[in-house]
């Protein structure tokens, strides 16, 4: 026997139960204090926090498939989903797609999962595909489904799914297993991460299974959180998708998955770590501009958001004197003398002399 679903005993998963209750223990204490820290900020804060993690999750997400969507439109989709306001951007069907599904994800967390959901996050995360057999609904094309890598003169098939003809009975098990395992208590981390695992083993769909996958991780890591806050899984993975494919690629040939479940779980806690992390530079970025937004003149400000925007890891580098020439279109003259003021009044922090002049926000 060649694959895992052709075993006698698939899909009947075993893992050491035991070696994921520092994990679990640690998702749950993860979770309140990040529930807490929301329960601090500002409404408008916590709106920014969703736009920020879910835009990000639809990025990384589709960026882990090679994927690169546009930042500004997929976050104004989103805002627009979500009832906030917004610039008036139009978005492409990629981008309105990948932020359609992560706005159900959050607004449906707590439901059942069922076939139904399932076909809407396909249509929406393929939306303007015309080159596909299906979109919409499981694969049903005869040739193999295989995952293949290296170079096309010598590829390499790491694993065939299922047949197309077996894939709707395998997805009926896979959402009762799905929905009973909640209700009985299953603990969270090991949910997600078999739930994950299991969808990508059967590969229901023609193309998408791997955003699908993770957003059914994120579902179960919601549900087991009781609340609908993304957990940034993707962005975490799409850090090191070298170790995550081939962490994939172990597990699909045995029933015994204790290795793939502890890597998971400790993306997992990283992703929370991330969160926390984001959390805190909202609620800096919020302080920022109440101590300077009446000491900034219109383009200092319009710098300083520029440099919010690119999120905790900060503008890479630094600013230097030409990138805000060109961030506020003005002349040389006046960016060295709006610099100089940002850097009196603790707006800014200067480093290096002359060429070598970079400029950063004073944090962390």
């Amino acid at each position: 026997m060649k694959w895992i679903w052709e075993k006698p005993d698939w899909p009947n998963f075993t893992f050491d139960a035991s070696a994921f209750i520092h994990f679990e223990r640690e998702f749950h204490r993860n979770t309140g204090l990040i529930l807490g820290a929301l329960s601090s900020v500002s409404l408008e804060d916590a709106d920014e926090l969703r736009v920020t993690l879910l835009s990000n999750e639809a990025l990384d997400t589709s960026k882990i498939e090679g994927e690169i969507l546009d930042r500004d439109s997929v976050q104004s989709s989103i805002r627009g989903q979500l009832g906030l306001q917004i610039d008036g951007r139009r978005s492409g069907p990629k981008e309105t797609g990948a932020s359609r599904m992560m706005v159900d994800l959050y607004k449906s967390y707590d439901e059942p999962l069922n076939k139904e959901r399932l076909f809407s996050w396909h249509q929406m995360i393929l939306n303007g595909r015309i080159d596909l057999e299906i979109v919409g609904g499981y694969r049903v094309h005869e040739d193999p489904m295989q995952i293949v890598s290296g170079r096309l003169d010598l590829s390499q098939v790491f694993y065939e799914a299922p047949p197309s003809h077996r894939v709707p009975k395998e997805m009926e098990n896979f959402l009762l297993w799905f929905n009973r395992s909640f209700s009985e208590g299953m603990p969270t981390l090991v949910h997600a991460g078999l739930a994950h695992l299991f969808i990508e083993l059967i590969h229901p769909f023609e193309d998408g299974n791997g955003r699908i996958g993770r957003a059914i991780a994120e579902k179960a890591l919601a549900m087991g959180a009781k609340h609908p806050l993304i957990t940034s899984l993707s962005s975490t993975i799409e850090g090191n998708k070298k170790a995550y494919y081939k962490a994939l690629e172990r597990a699909n040939g045995s029933l015994e998955v204790t290795d793939w479940l502890v890597y998971f779980s400790e993306e997992v806690l990283k992703a929370q770590a991330h969160v926390q992390k984001l959390i805190l530079f909202i609620v800096e970025k919020s302080r920022y501009f109440e101590e300077f937004r009446d000491r900034l003149n219109e383009r200092q400000s319009k710098v300083a958001l520029r440099l919010f925007q690119e999120g905790p890891e900060g503008f890479k580098g630094g600013v230097s004197a030409q990138n805000y020439i060109r961030i506020s279109k003005t002349s040389a003259a006046t960016a060295t003398r709006d610099l100089a003021e940002m850097v009196a009044i603790g707006a800014l922090k200067k480093t290096g002399k002359l060429r070598h002049t970079r400029y950063y926000l004073p944090m962390g």
